[in-house]
C-alpha cells in the first residue's frame, strides 16, 4: 500500500469533513487538486496513485507541479496560488502522522506562493447590461430561464455557486423582496430586490413552478444548472449583445463580471462600503475597496476640484456689507488685513457684565 494513502484519506473523511466540515466546494476543490497531481506523477514518474510515497513528492517535484499547471494548462497564478494552499494544508496534516518524513515536508511547505498583478475590475456600463439583458429571447423556455437569471445576478450580485443554489423558497417577491442566500462560509445573508428584477422573476417563477426545494434556474432535466453552465450562457449571450452594443466585445464577461457591475451601480449611487460589502457577502472592507480604483467617474470628481497649474493665485474679499446675507459676526471673524489699523493687536476683553 502506499504510504500517502492513508494519510490522504484520514485527511479528506476525518480532517476535512468530520472536523473541520468544510463545504461541499471546498472538498470538490481539493480534491481535484490531488487528482491533477497524481495525472501529472504518473505521466512524469510512470507511478500509479497507489504506487507513490512520500519521496516521490519532494519539494521539486510539487514545484514542478505547480509549473506544469501554469505553463501546460494555463492557469491562472490565482489559481496556481490556490492548488498551493490546498497541497500545504495535507502536508501540515501529515507532518503530524509521520514526522519520519519532516525535512522533506517542511521543504515543501517552504514553498512560496507567487506574486500576480492585480488589474481593475471589469464591469458593465449602463448601457452594455441593459444590452446584456435584452440578448435573450423569449420564445423559448430557456430564453426566458436566461433573461430572469441575467437580472437577478446584475441586480443582486450573486456568486456563480449562490445563483444555482437558490431556490424556489428562498425568493420572497410580496412587500419586502428579498432573496436568502447562503454564501461563502455558510454565512447566510438577505439581499434586496428592486421592482425591476421582481417584474422580471414574478412570471419567470409562475411558469416555472415546482417544488419549493427546487432550482430557480434549472436545467432541462429540472436539476439545478452548473456553474459552467450558467458562465457558458453569459459568453453566449454577450457575444450576441455585441451587435446592439459594440463596446461589449472589448470586454472578458463572466460571471464575477456581473458582480462586479452590481457593485458598481451600487458605488456610483452613493452606498457606503460597507453596504455593498455587506451586499455581497464579505467579510472584510478591504475587499471591496477594489471597487475605488476601478471608479473613473469618482478619480474625475477629484480632479475636477483641483486647481489647474498656472492659475494665479486668488485673494480674499471681505463680503458686501449692503448684502442681505452679511451679517457683522461674520466680518468680525474674518482675519484682520494688514492696511487695517487694528491689525496685530489683540481683541479688546469682554465687557464684565452689571450684576442685577
Amino acid at each position: 500500500m502506499s504510504t500517502i494513502a492513508p494519510a490522504l484519506q484520514e485527511y479528506f473523511t476525518q480532517r476535512l469533513i468530520g472536523q473541520r466540515q468544510a463545504s461541499p466546494h471546498t472538498v470538490a476543490a481539493y480534491r481535484d487538486c490531488f487528482r491533477l497531481l497524481f495525472a501529472y506523477m504518473a505521466r512524469t514518474s510512470g507511478k500509479q496513485p497507489a504506487e507513490l510515497g512520500f519521496e516521490d513528492l519532494d519539494a521539486t517535484t510539487i514545484s514542478g507541479f505547480l509549473t506544469h499547471l501554469e505553463k501546460e494548462r494555463g492557469v491562472s497564478v490565482a489559481t496556481r496560488n490556490a492548488r498551493l494552499v490546498a497541497l500545504r494544508s495535507w502536508f501540515t496534516f501529515a507532518a503530524h502522522r509521520h514526522p519520519e518524513h519532516a525535512a522533506l515536508i517542511a521543504r515543501v511547505l517552504a514553498i512560496p506562493s507567487k506574486r500576480r498583478d492585480r488589474p481593475l475590475v471589469s464591469f458593465l456600463e449602463p448601457d452594455e447590461a441593459d444590452a446584456l439583458l435584452k440578448a435573450p429571447g423569449t420564445g423559448r423556455w430557456t430564453g426566458r430561464r436566461d433573461r430572469a437569471l441575467l437580472t437577478f445576478a446584475v441586480q443582486t450580485g450573486l456568486r456563480a455557486s449562490e445563483l444555482t443554489a437558490v431556490r424556489n423558497a428562498d425568493i420572497t417577491l410580496g412587500r419586502g423582496a428579498h432573496v436568502q442566500v447562503l454564501g461563502k462560509g455558510r454565512k447566510e445573508r438577505a439581499v434586496p430586490l428592486s421592482s425591476h428584477t421582481v417584474a422580471a422573476l414574478r412570471p419567470w417563477l409562475s411558469e416555472r413552478g415546482g417544488d419549493p426545494r427546487g432550482p430557480v434556474f434549472p436545467g432541462p432535466g429540472g436539476h439545478r444548472l452548473s456553474r459552467d453552465t450558467v458562465r457558458k450562457l453569459v459568453i453566449k449571450h454577450a457575444r450576441s449583445a455585441t451587435a446592439d452594443c459594440p463596446t461589449l466585445a472589448a470586454k472578458k464577461i463572466g460571471v464575477h463580471t456581473l458582480r462586479h457591475t452590481c457593485a458598481m451601480t451600487l458605488l456610483r449611487s452613493g452606498v457606503d462600503l460597507a453596504t455593498i460589502a455587506l451586499w455581497l457577502g464579505h467579510e472584510d472592507l478591504r475587499t471591496v475597496q477594489i471597487y475605488l480604483h476601478a471608479d473613473l467617474q469618482l478619480k474625475e470628481r477629484a480632479l475636477a476640484r483641483t486647481t489647474p497649474p498656472g492659475t494665479a493665485p486668488g485673494r480674499y474679499r471681505p463680503p458686501d456689507p449692503s448684502s442681505p446675507s452679511w451679517r457683522a459676526c461674520d466680518y468680525a471673524s474674518q482675519p484682520r488685513h494688514p492696511s487695517d489699523p487694528r491689525h496685530g493687536k489683540p481683541p479688546a476683553p469682554p465687557r464684565p457684565r452689571r450684576s442685577a
